[in-house]
């Protein structure tokens, strides 16, 4: 069964040219390409779409918007295609609920690979991207600004070093546990504050809030 796919751009060059790309792939089922994130929302909410590639900057409603609403009102997953001129919308996309955050430079085997990263469950987010959620977030201290009393000293543990960028691999050198144990504490502490993928956890480390 292939992967439904719909492309919002304002841009009629990148959309169309990506609707090229990813037909080319035997996987991928390009439904529809629309110039805004109203029209993704409305397109997701009539038709059974897997994933929405989303822009940031857009007319009439843009893609942060456009992300929130289709994560709260359909089973579309939302994947940011965007450029680093939006920078300062990641924080709030990953927020709303987007499953991946790309830049529009990546060459299209590695957006294929993201689409179906996410497809299957998983978030996708670029180093480059993770690097400028922590220059965004904070200084050079990482300083946790969350409320501590629900965690466990070991739950303390992990999250301060997912807030460092670290992976399950590094935190697991660190902390001389196992990565299965450490994808265990992950489970617990996104039950405990209900988000939805460990990125979410740096930034409610850093920030304090939620949503």
């Amino acid at each position: 069964m292939k992967i439904k796919i719909i492309i919002a751009d304002d841009n009629s060059f990148i959309r169309e040219g990506m609707k090229i790309i990813l037909s080319t792939y035997h996987e991928f089922e390009v439904l529809e390409t629309v110039n805004d994130g109203l029209e993704a929302v409305e397109y997701c909410k009539k038709h059974d779409v897997d994933i929405a590639l989303l822009d940031i900057r857009m007319p009439n409603m843009n893609g942060v918007e456009a992300t929130q609403i289709i994560s709260e009102q359909t089973t579309t997953k939302p994947l940011i295609l965007t450029t680093f001129d939006d920078d300062e919308y990641i924080l709030d996309a990953i927020k709303n609920g987007a499953k991946g955050y790309l830049l529009k430079n990546n060459d299209p085997e590695r957006i294929r690979e993201a689409i179906k990263s996410v497809y299957n469950g998983n978030t996708v987010m670029q180093e480059v991207v993770l690097d400028k959620i922590k220059s965004n977030l904070t200084d050079q201290k990482n300083e946790c600004k969350m409320d501590k009393s629900q965690f466990t000293e070991r739950e303390m543990d992990i999250m301060t070093l997912i807030a460092k960028g670290y992976s399950n691999k590094e935190i697991s050198k660190q902390l001389f546990i196992s990565e299965g144990t450490i994808a265990n504490y992950i489970t617990t502490i996104l039950g405990k504050t209900g988000l939805s993928h460990r990125t979410q956890i740096a930034i409610y480390y850093l920030t304090g809030k939620v949503n």
